[in-house]
């Protein structure tokens, strides 16, 4: 079983770097493979293949990269804390808190300030809590906290909708950001949000053990000596650094979360010290990919990410929800 799980995680990690390499070499002009290897070695600089790489490629792989991580690892952590396989960032309405903040931002910061990411985590985590809260007021079921972010998600729809009109400037970069899109990335852009994400996984598998816990149950949990309020109030805070990280950069990008969690369940398990790096891996490897087509199929125009994802990530949920239609508990 051990050498099982060492082969697929080593398969994910080479999957990852290949996307990678993809991901720089190909889109509406390719370059050569000896070209990338050059840029990244730092030779041939001021070529126009060097820039095209080092200024437009690698800060969308990159981007491409922290985003699967963010929202897949976000997507881990929703599920077990709410104990619903079918949630996620997408799925219960985060990701529209999370934009709906950026969105209040742009109100009074310019679209590149600093101040979105801390916007975009605010955002996100008070429509977890608001959503934990809800369905904990009723039943807790699956079916509750799906609906309670339907609930949610269609006022944050509402507020987006009026920070629009308020602001008729915001809607020039709006349809992109709704869709969610890798385009215009660069470096200064991604420093900060990249850096919360990193941080916020590193902390999340020091919390992959507690994670476990709450998978029991808080009875099971409490009984194993787990403190389940603070853990899972850390836990959702984890989350939405995580989720908004990526939204503040990359739009609403949607079903990752819920998506790959799935996959890598199916892989290795339930246990969550394997699950958010196998997770944060093939997550990063799906975003560059969804990325990297969009630029290709439809070359030279683009199709962004967040539409293939869309077209993936239906299919998907409706398939889940078919197969839970019998309320057969999943612990995440």
């Amino acid at each position: 079983m051990k050498n099982h799980r060492f082969f697929t995680i080593c398969l994910l990690l080479f999957l990852l770097l290949c996307s990678v390499f993809l991901g720089i070499l190909f889109g509406s002009v390719t370059v050569r493979p000896s070209d990338v290897f050059a840029a990244l070695a730092g030779k041939n600089t001021g070529s126009t293949a060097w820039v095209l790489i080092t200024t437009v490629r690698v800060p969308r792989v990159l981007g491409g990269l922290f985003a699967g991580i963010g929202l897949a690892c976000a997507g881990v952590i929703l599920q077990t804390v709410m104990n619903n396989s079918l949630a996620s960032p997408n799925t219960i309405g985060v990701n529209s808190g999370s934009g709906f903040a950026v969105m209040l931002s742009m109100l009074f910061f310019p679209a590149n300030s600093p101040a979105l990411p801390l916007f975009a985590f605010l955002g996100a985590l008070l429509t977890t809590l608001a959503i934990y809260l809800l369905a904990a007021l009723s039943d807790s079921s699956r079916t509750t906290i799906i609906l309670a972010g339907i609930t949610v998600s269609s006022f944050l729809s509402a507020g987006i909708n009026t920070v629009k009109l308020l602001d008729t400037d915001i809607t020039i970069n709006l349809t992109s950001f709704m869709i969610g899109s890798l385009s215009g990335l660069t470096a200064a852009k991604l420093m900060l949000p990249c850096a919360g994400i990193a941080a916020a996984f590193l902390v999340s598998l020091l919390f992959a053990k507690p994670l476990n816990m709450l998978g029991l149950g808080d009875d099971i949990a409490r009984s194993l000596g787990l403190h389940v309020a603070p853990t899972r109030f850390a836990l959702l805070v984890l989350s939405s650094v995580l989720a908004g990280c990526v939204v503040s950069y990359a739009g609403l990008l949607s079903f990752i979360g819920l998506i790959v969690p799935h996959i890598c369940r199916r892989l290795f398990g339930n246990d969550a010290r394997i699950l958010l790096p196998a997770s944060a891996l093939l997550g990063g490897s799906f975003v560059i990919l969804c990325d990297l087509l969009g630029r290709v199929l439809f070359s030279p125009f683009e199709l962004p990410a967040g539409i293939l994802m869309s077209f993936i990530g239906g299919p998907f949920f409706l398939y889940l929800l078919l197969k839970r239609k019998g309320g057969r508990r999943v612990n995440a």
